[in-house]
């Protein structure tokens, strides 16, 4: 009994010299600037990742509105041509040349 009575103490007595190092050290200003920057960065993180998110549902949006009708109108036009050119094959006719500088005279 005697000797977990000694050790109690001495636990306890390294236990408190354990909280006022660890209490010295947490109170340090070091400790405390790591701690301000830190959170700083933690606050720029997060702003940036939330400005991010929205750029991308910007982006995002904006091409399907505006990009994928047009990508669909431009594989029309390619299937269009393709089939004209097969047809103007099956005729023996050739197929009217496209121009993209509009018709010449």
């Amino acid at each position: 009994m005697a000797s977990l009575g000694r050790k109690n103490q001495s636990l306890s007595r390294s236990k408190q010299s354990s909280d006022s190092i660890l209490s010295r050290v947490s109170d340090s200003s070091i400790v405390r600037k790591g701690k301000s920057t830190a959170c700083d960065a933690a606050y720029v993180a997060k702003r940036l990742m939330k400005s991010t998110g929205k750029a991308a549902w910007i982006v995002a949006t904006s091409f399907i509105v505006l990009g994928l009708p047009l990508i669909i109108e431009m594989d029309r036009e390619a299937q269009l041509n393709e089939l004209e050119l097969q047809q103007a094959s099956l005729l023996g006719t050739t197929a009217p040349q496209p121009s993209f500088m509009g018709p010449s005279s």
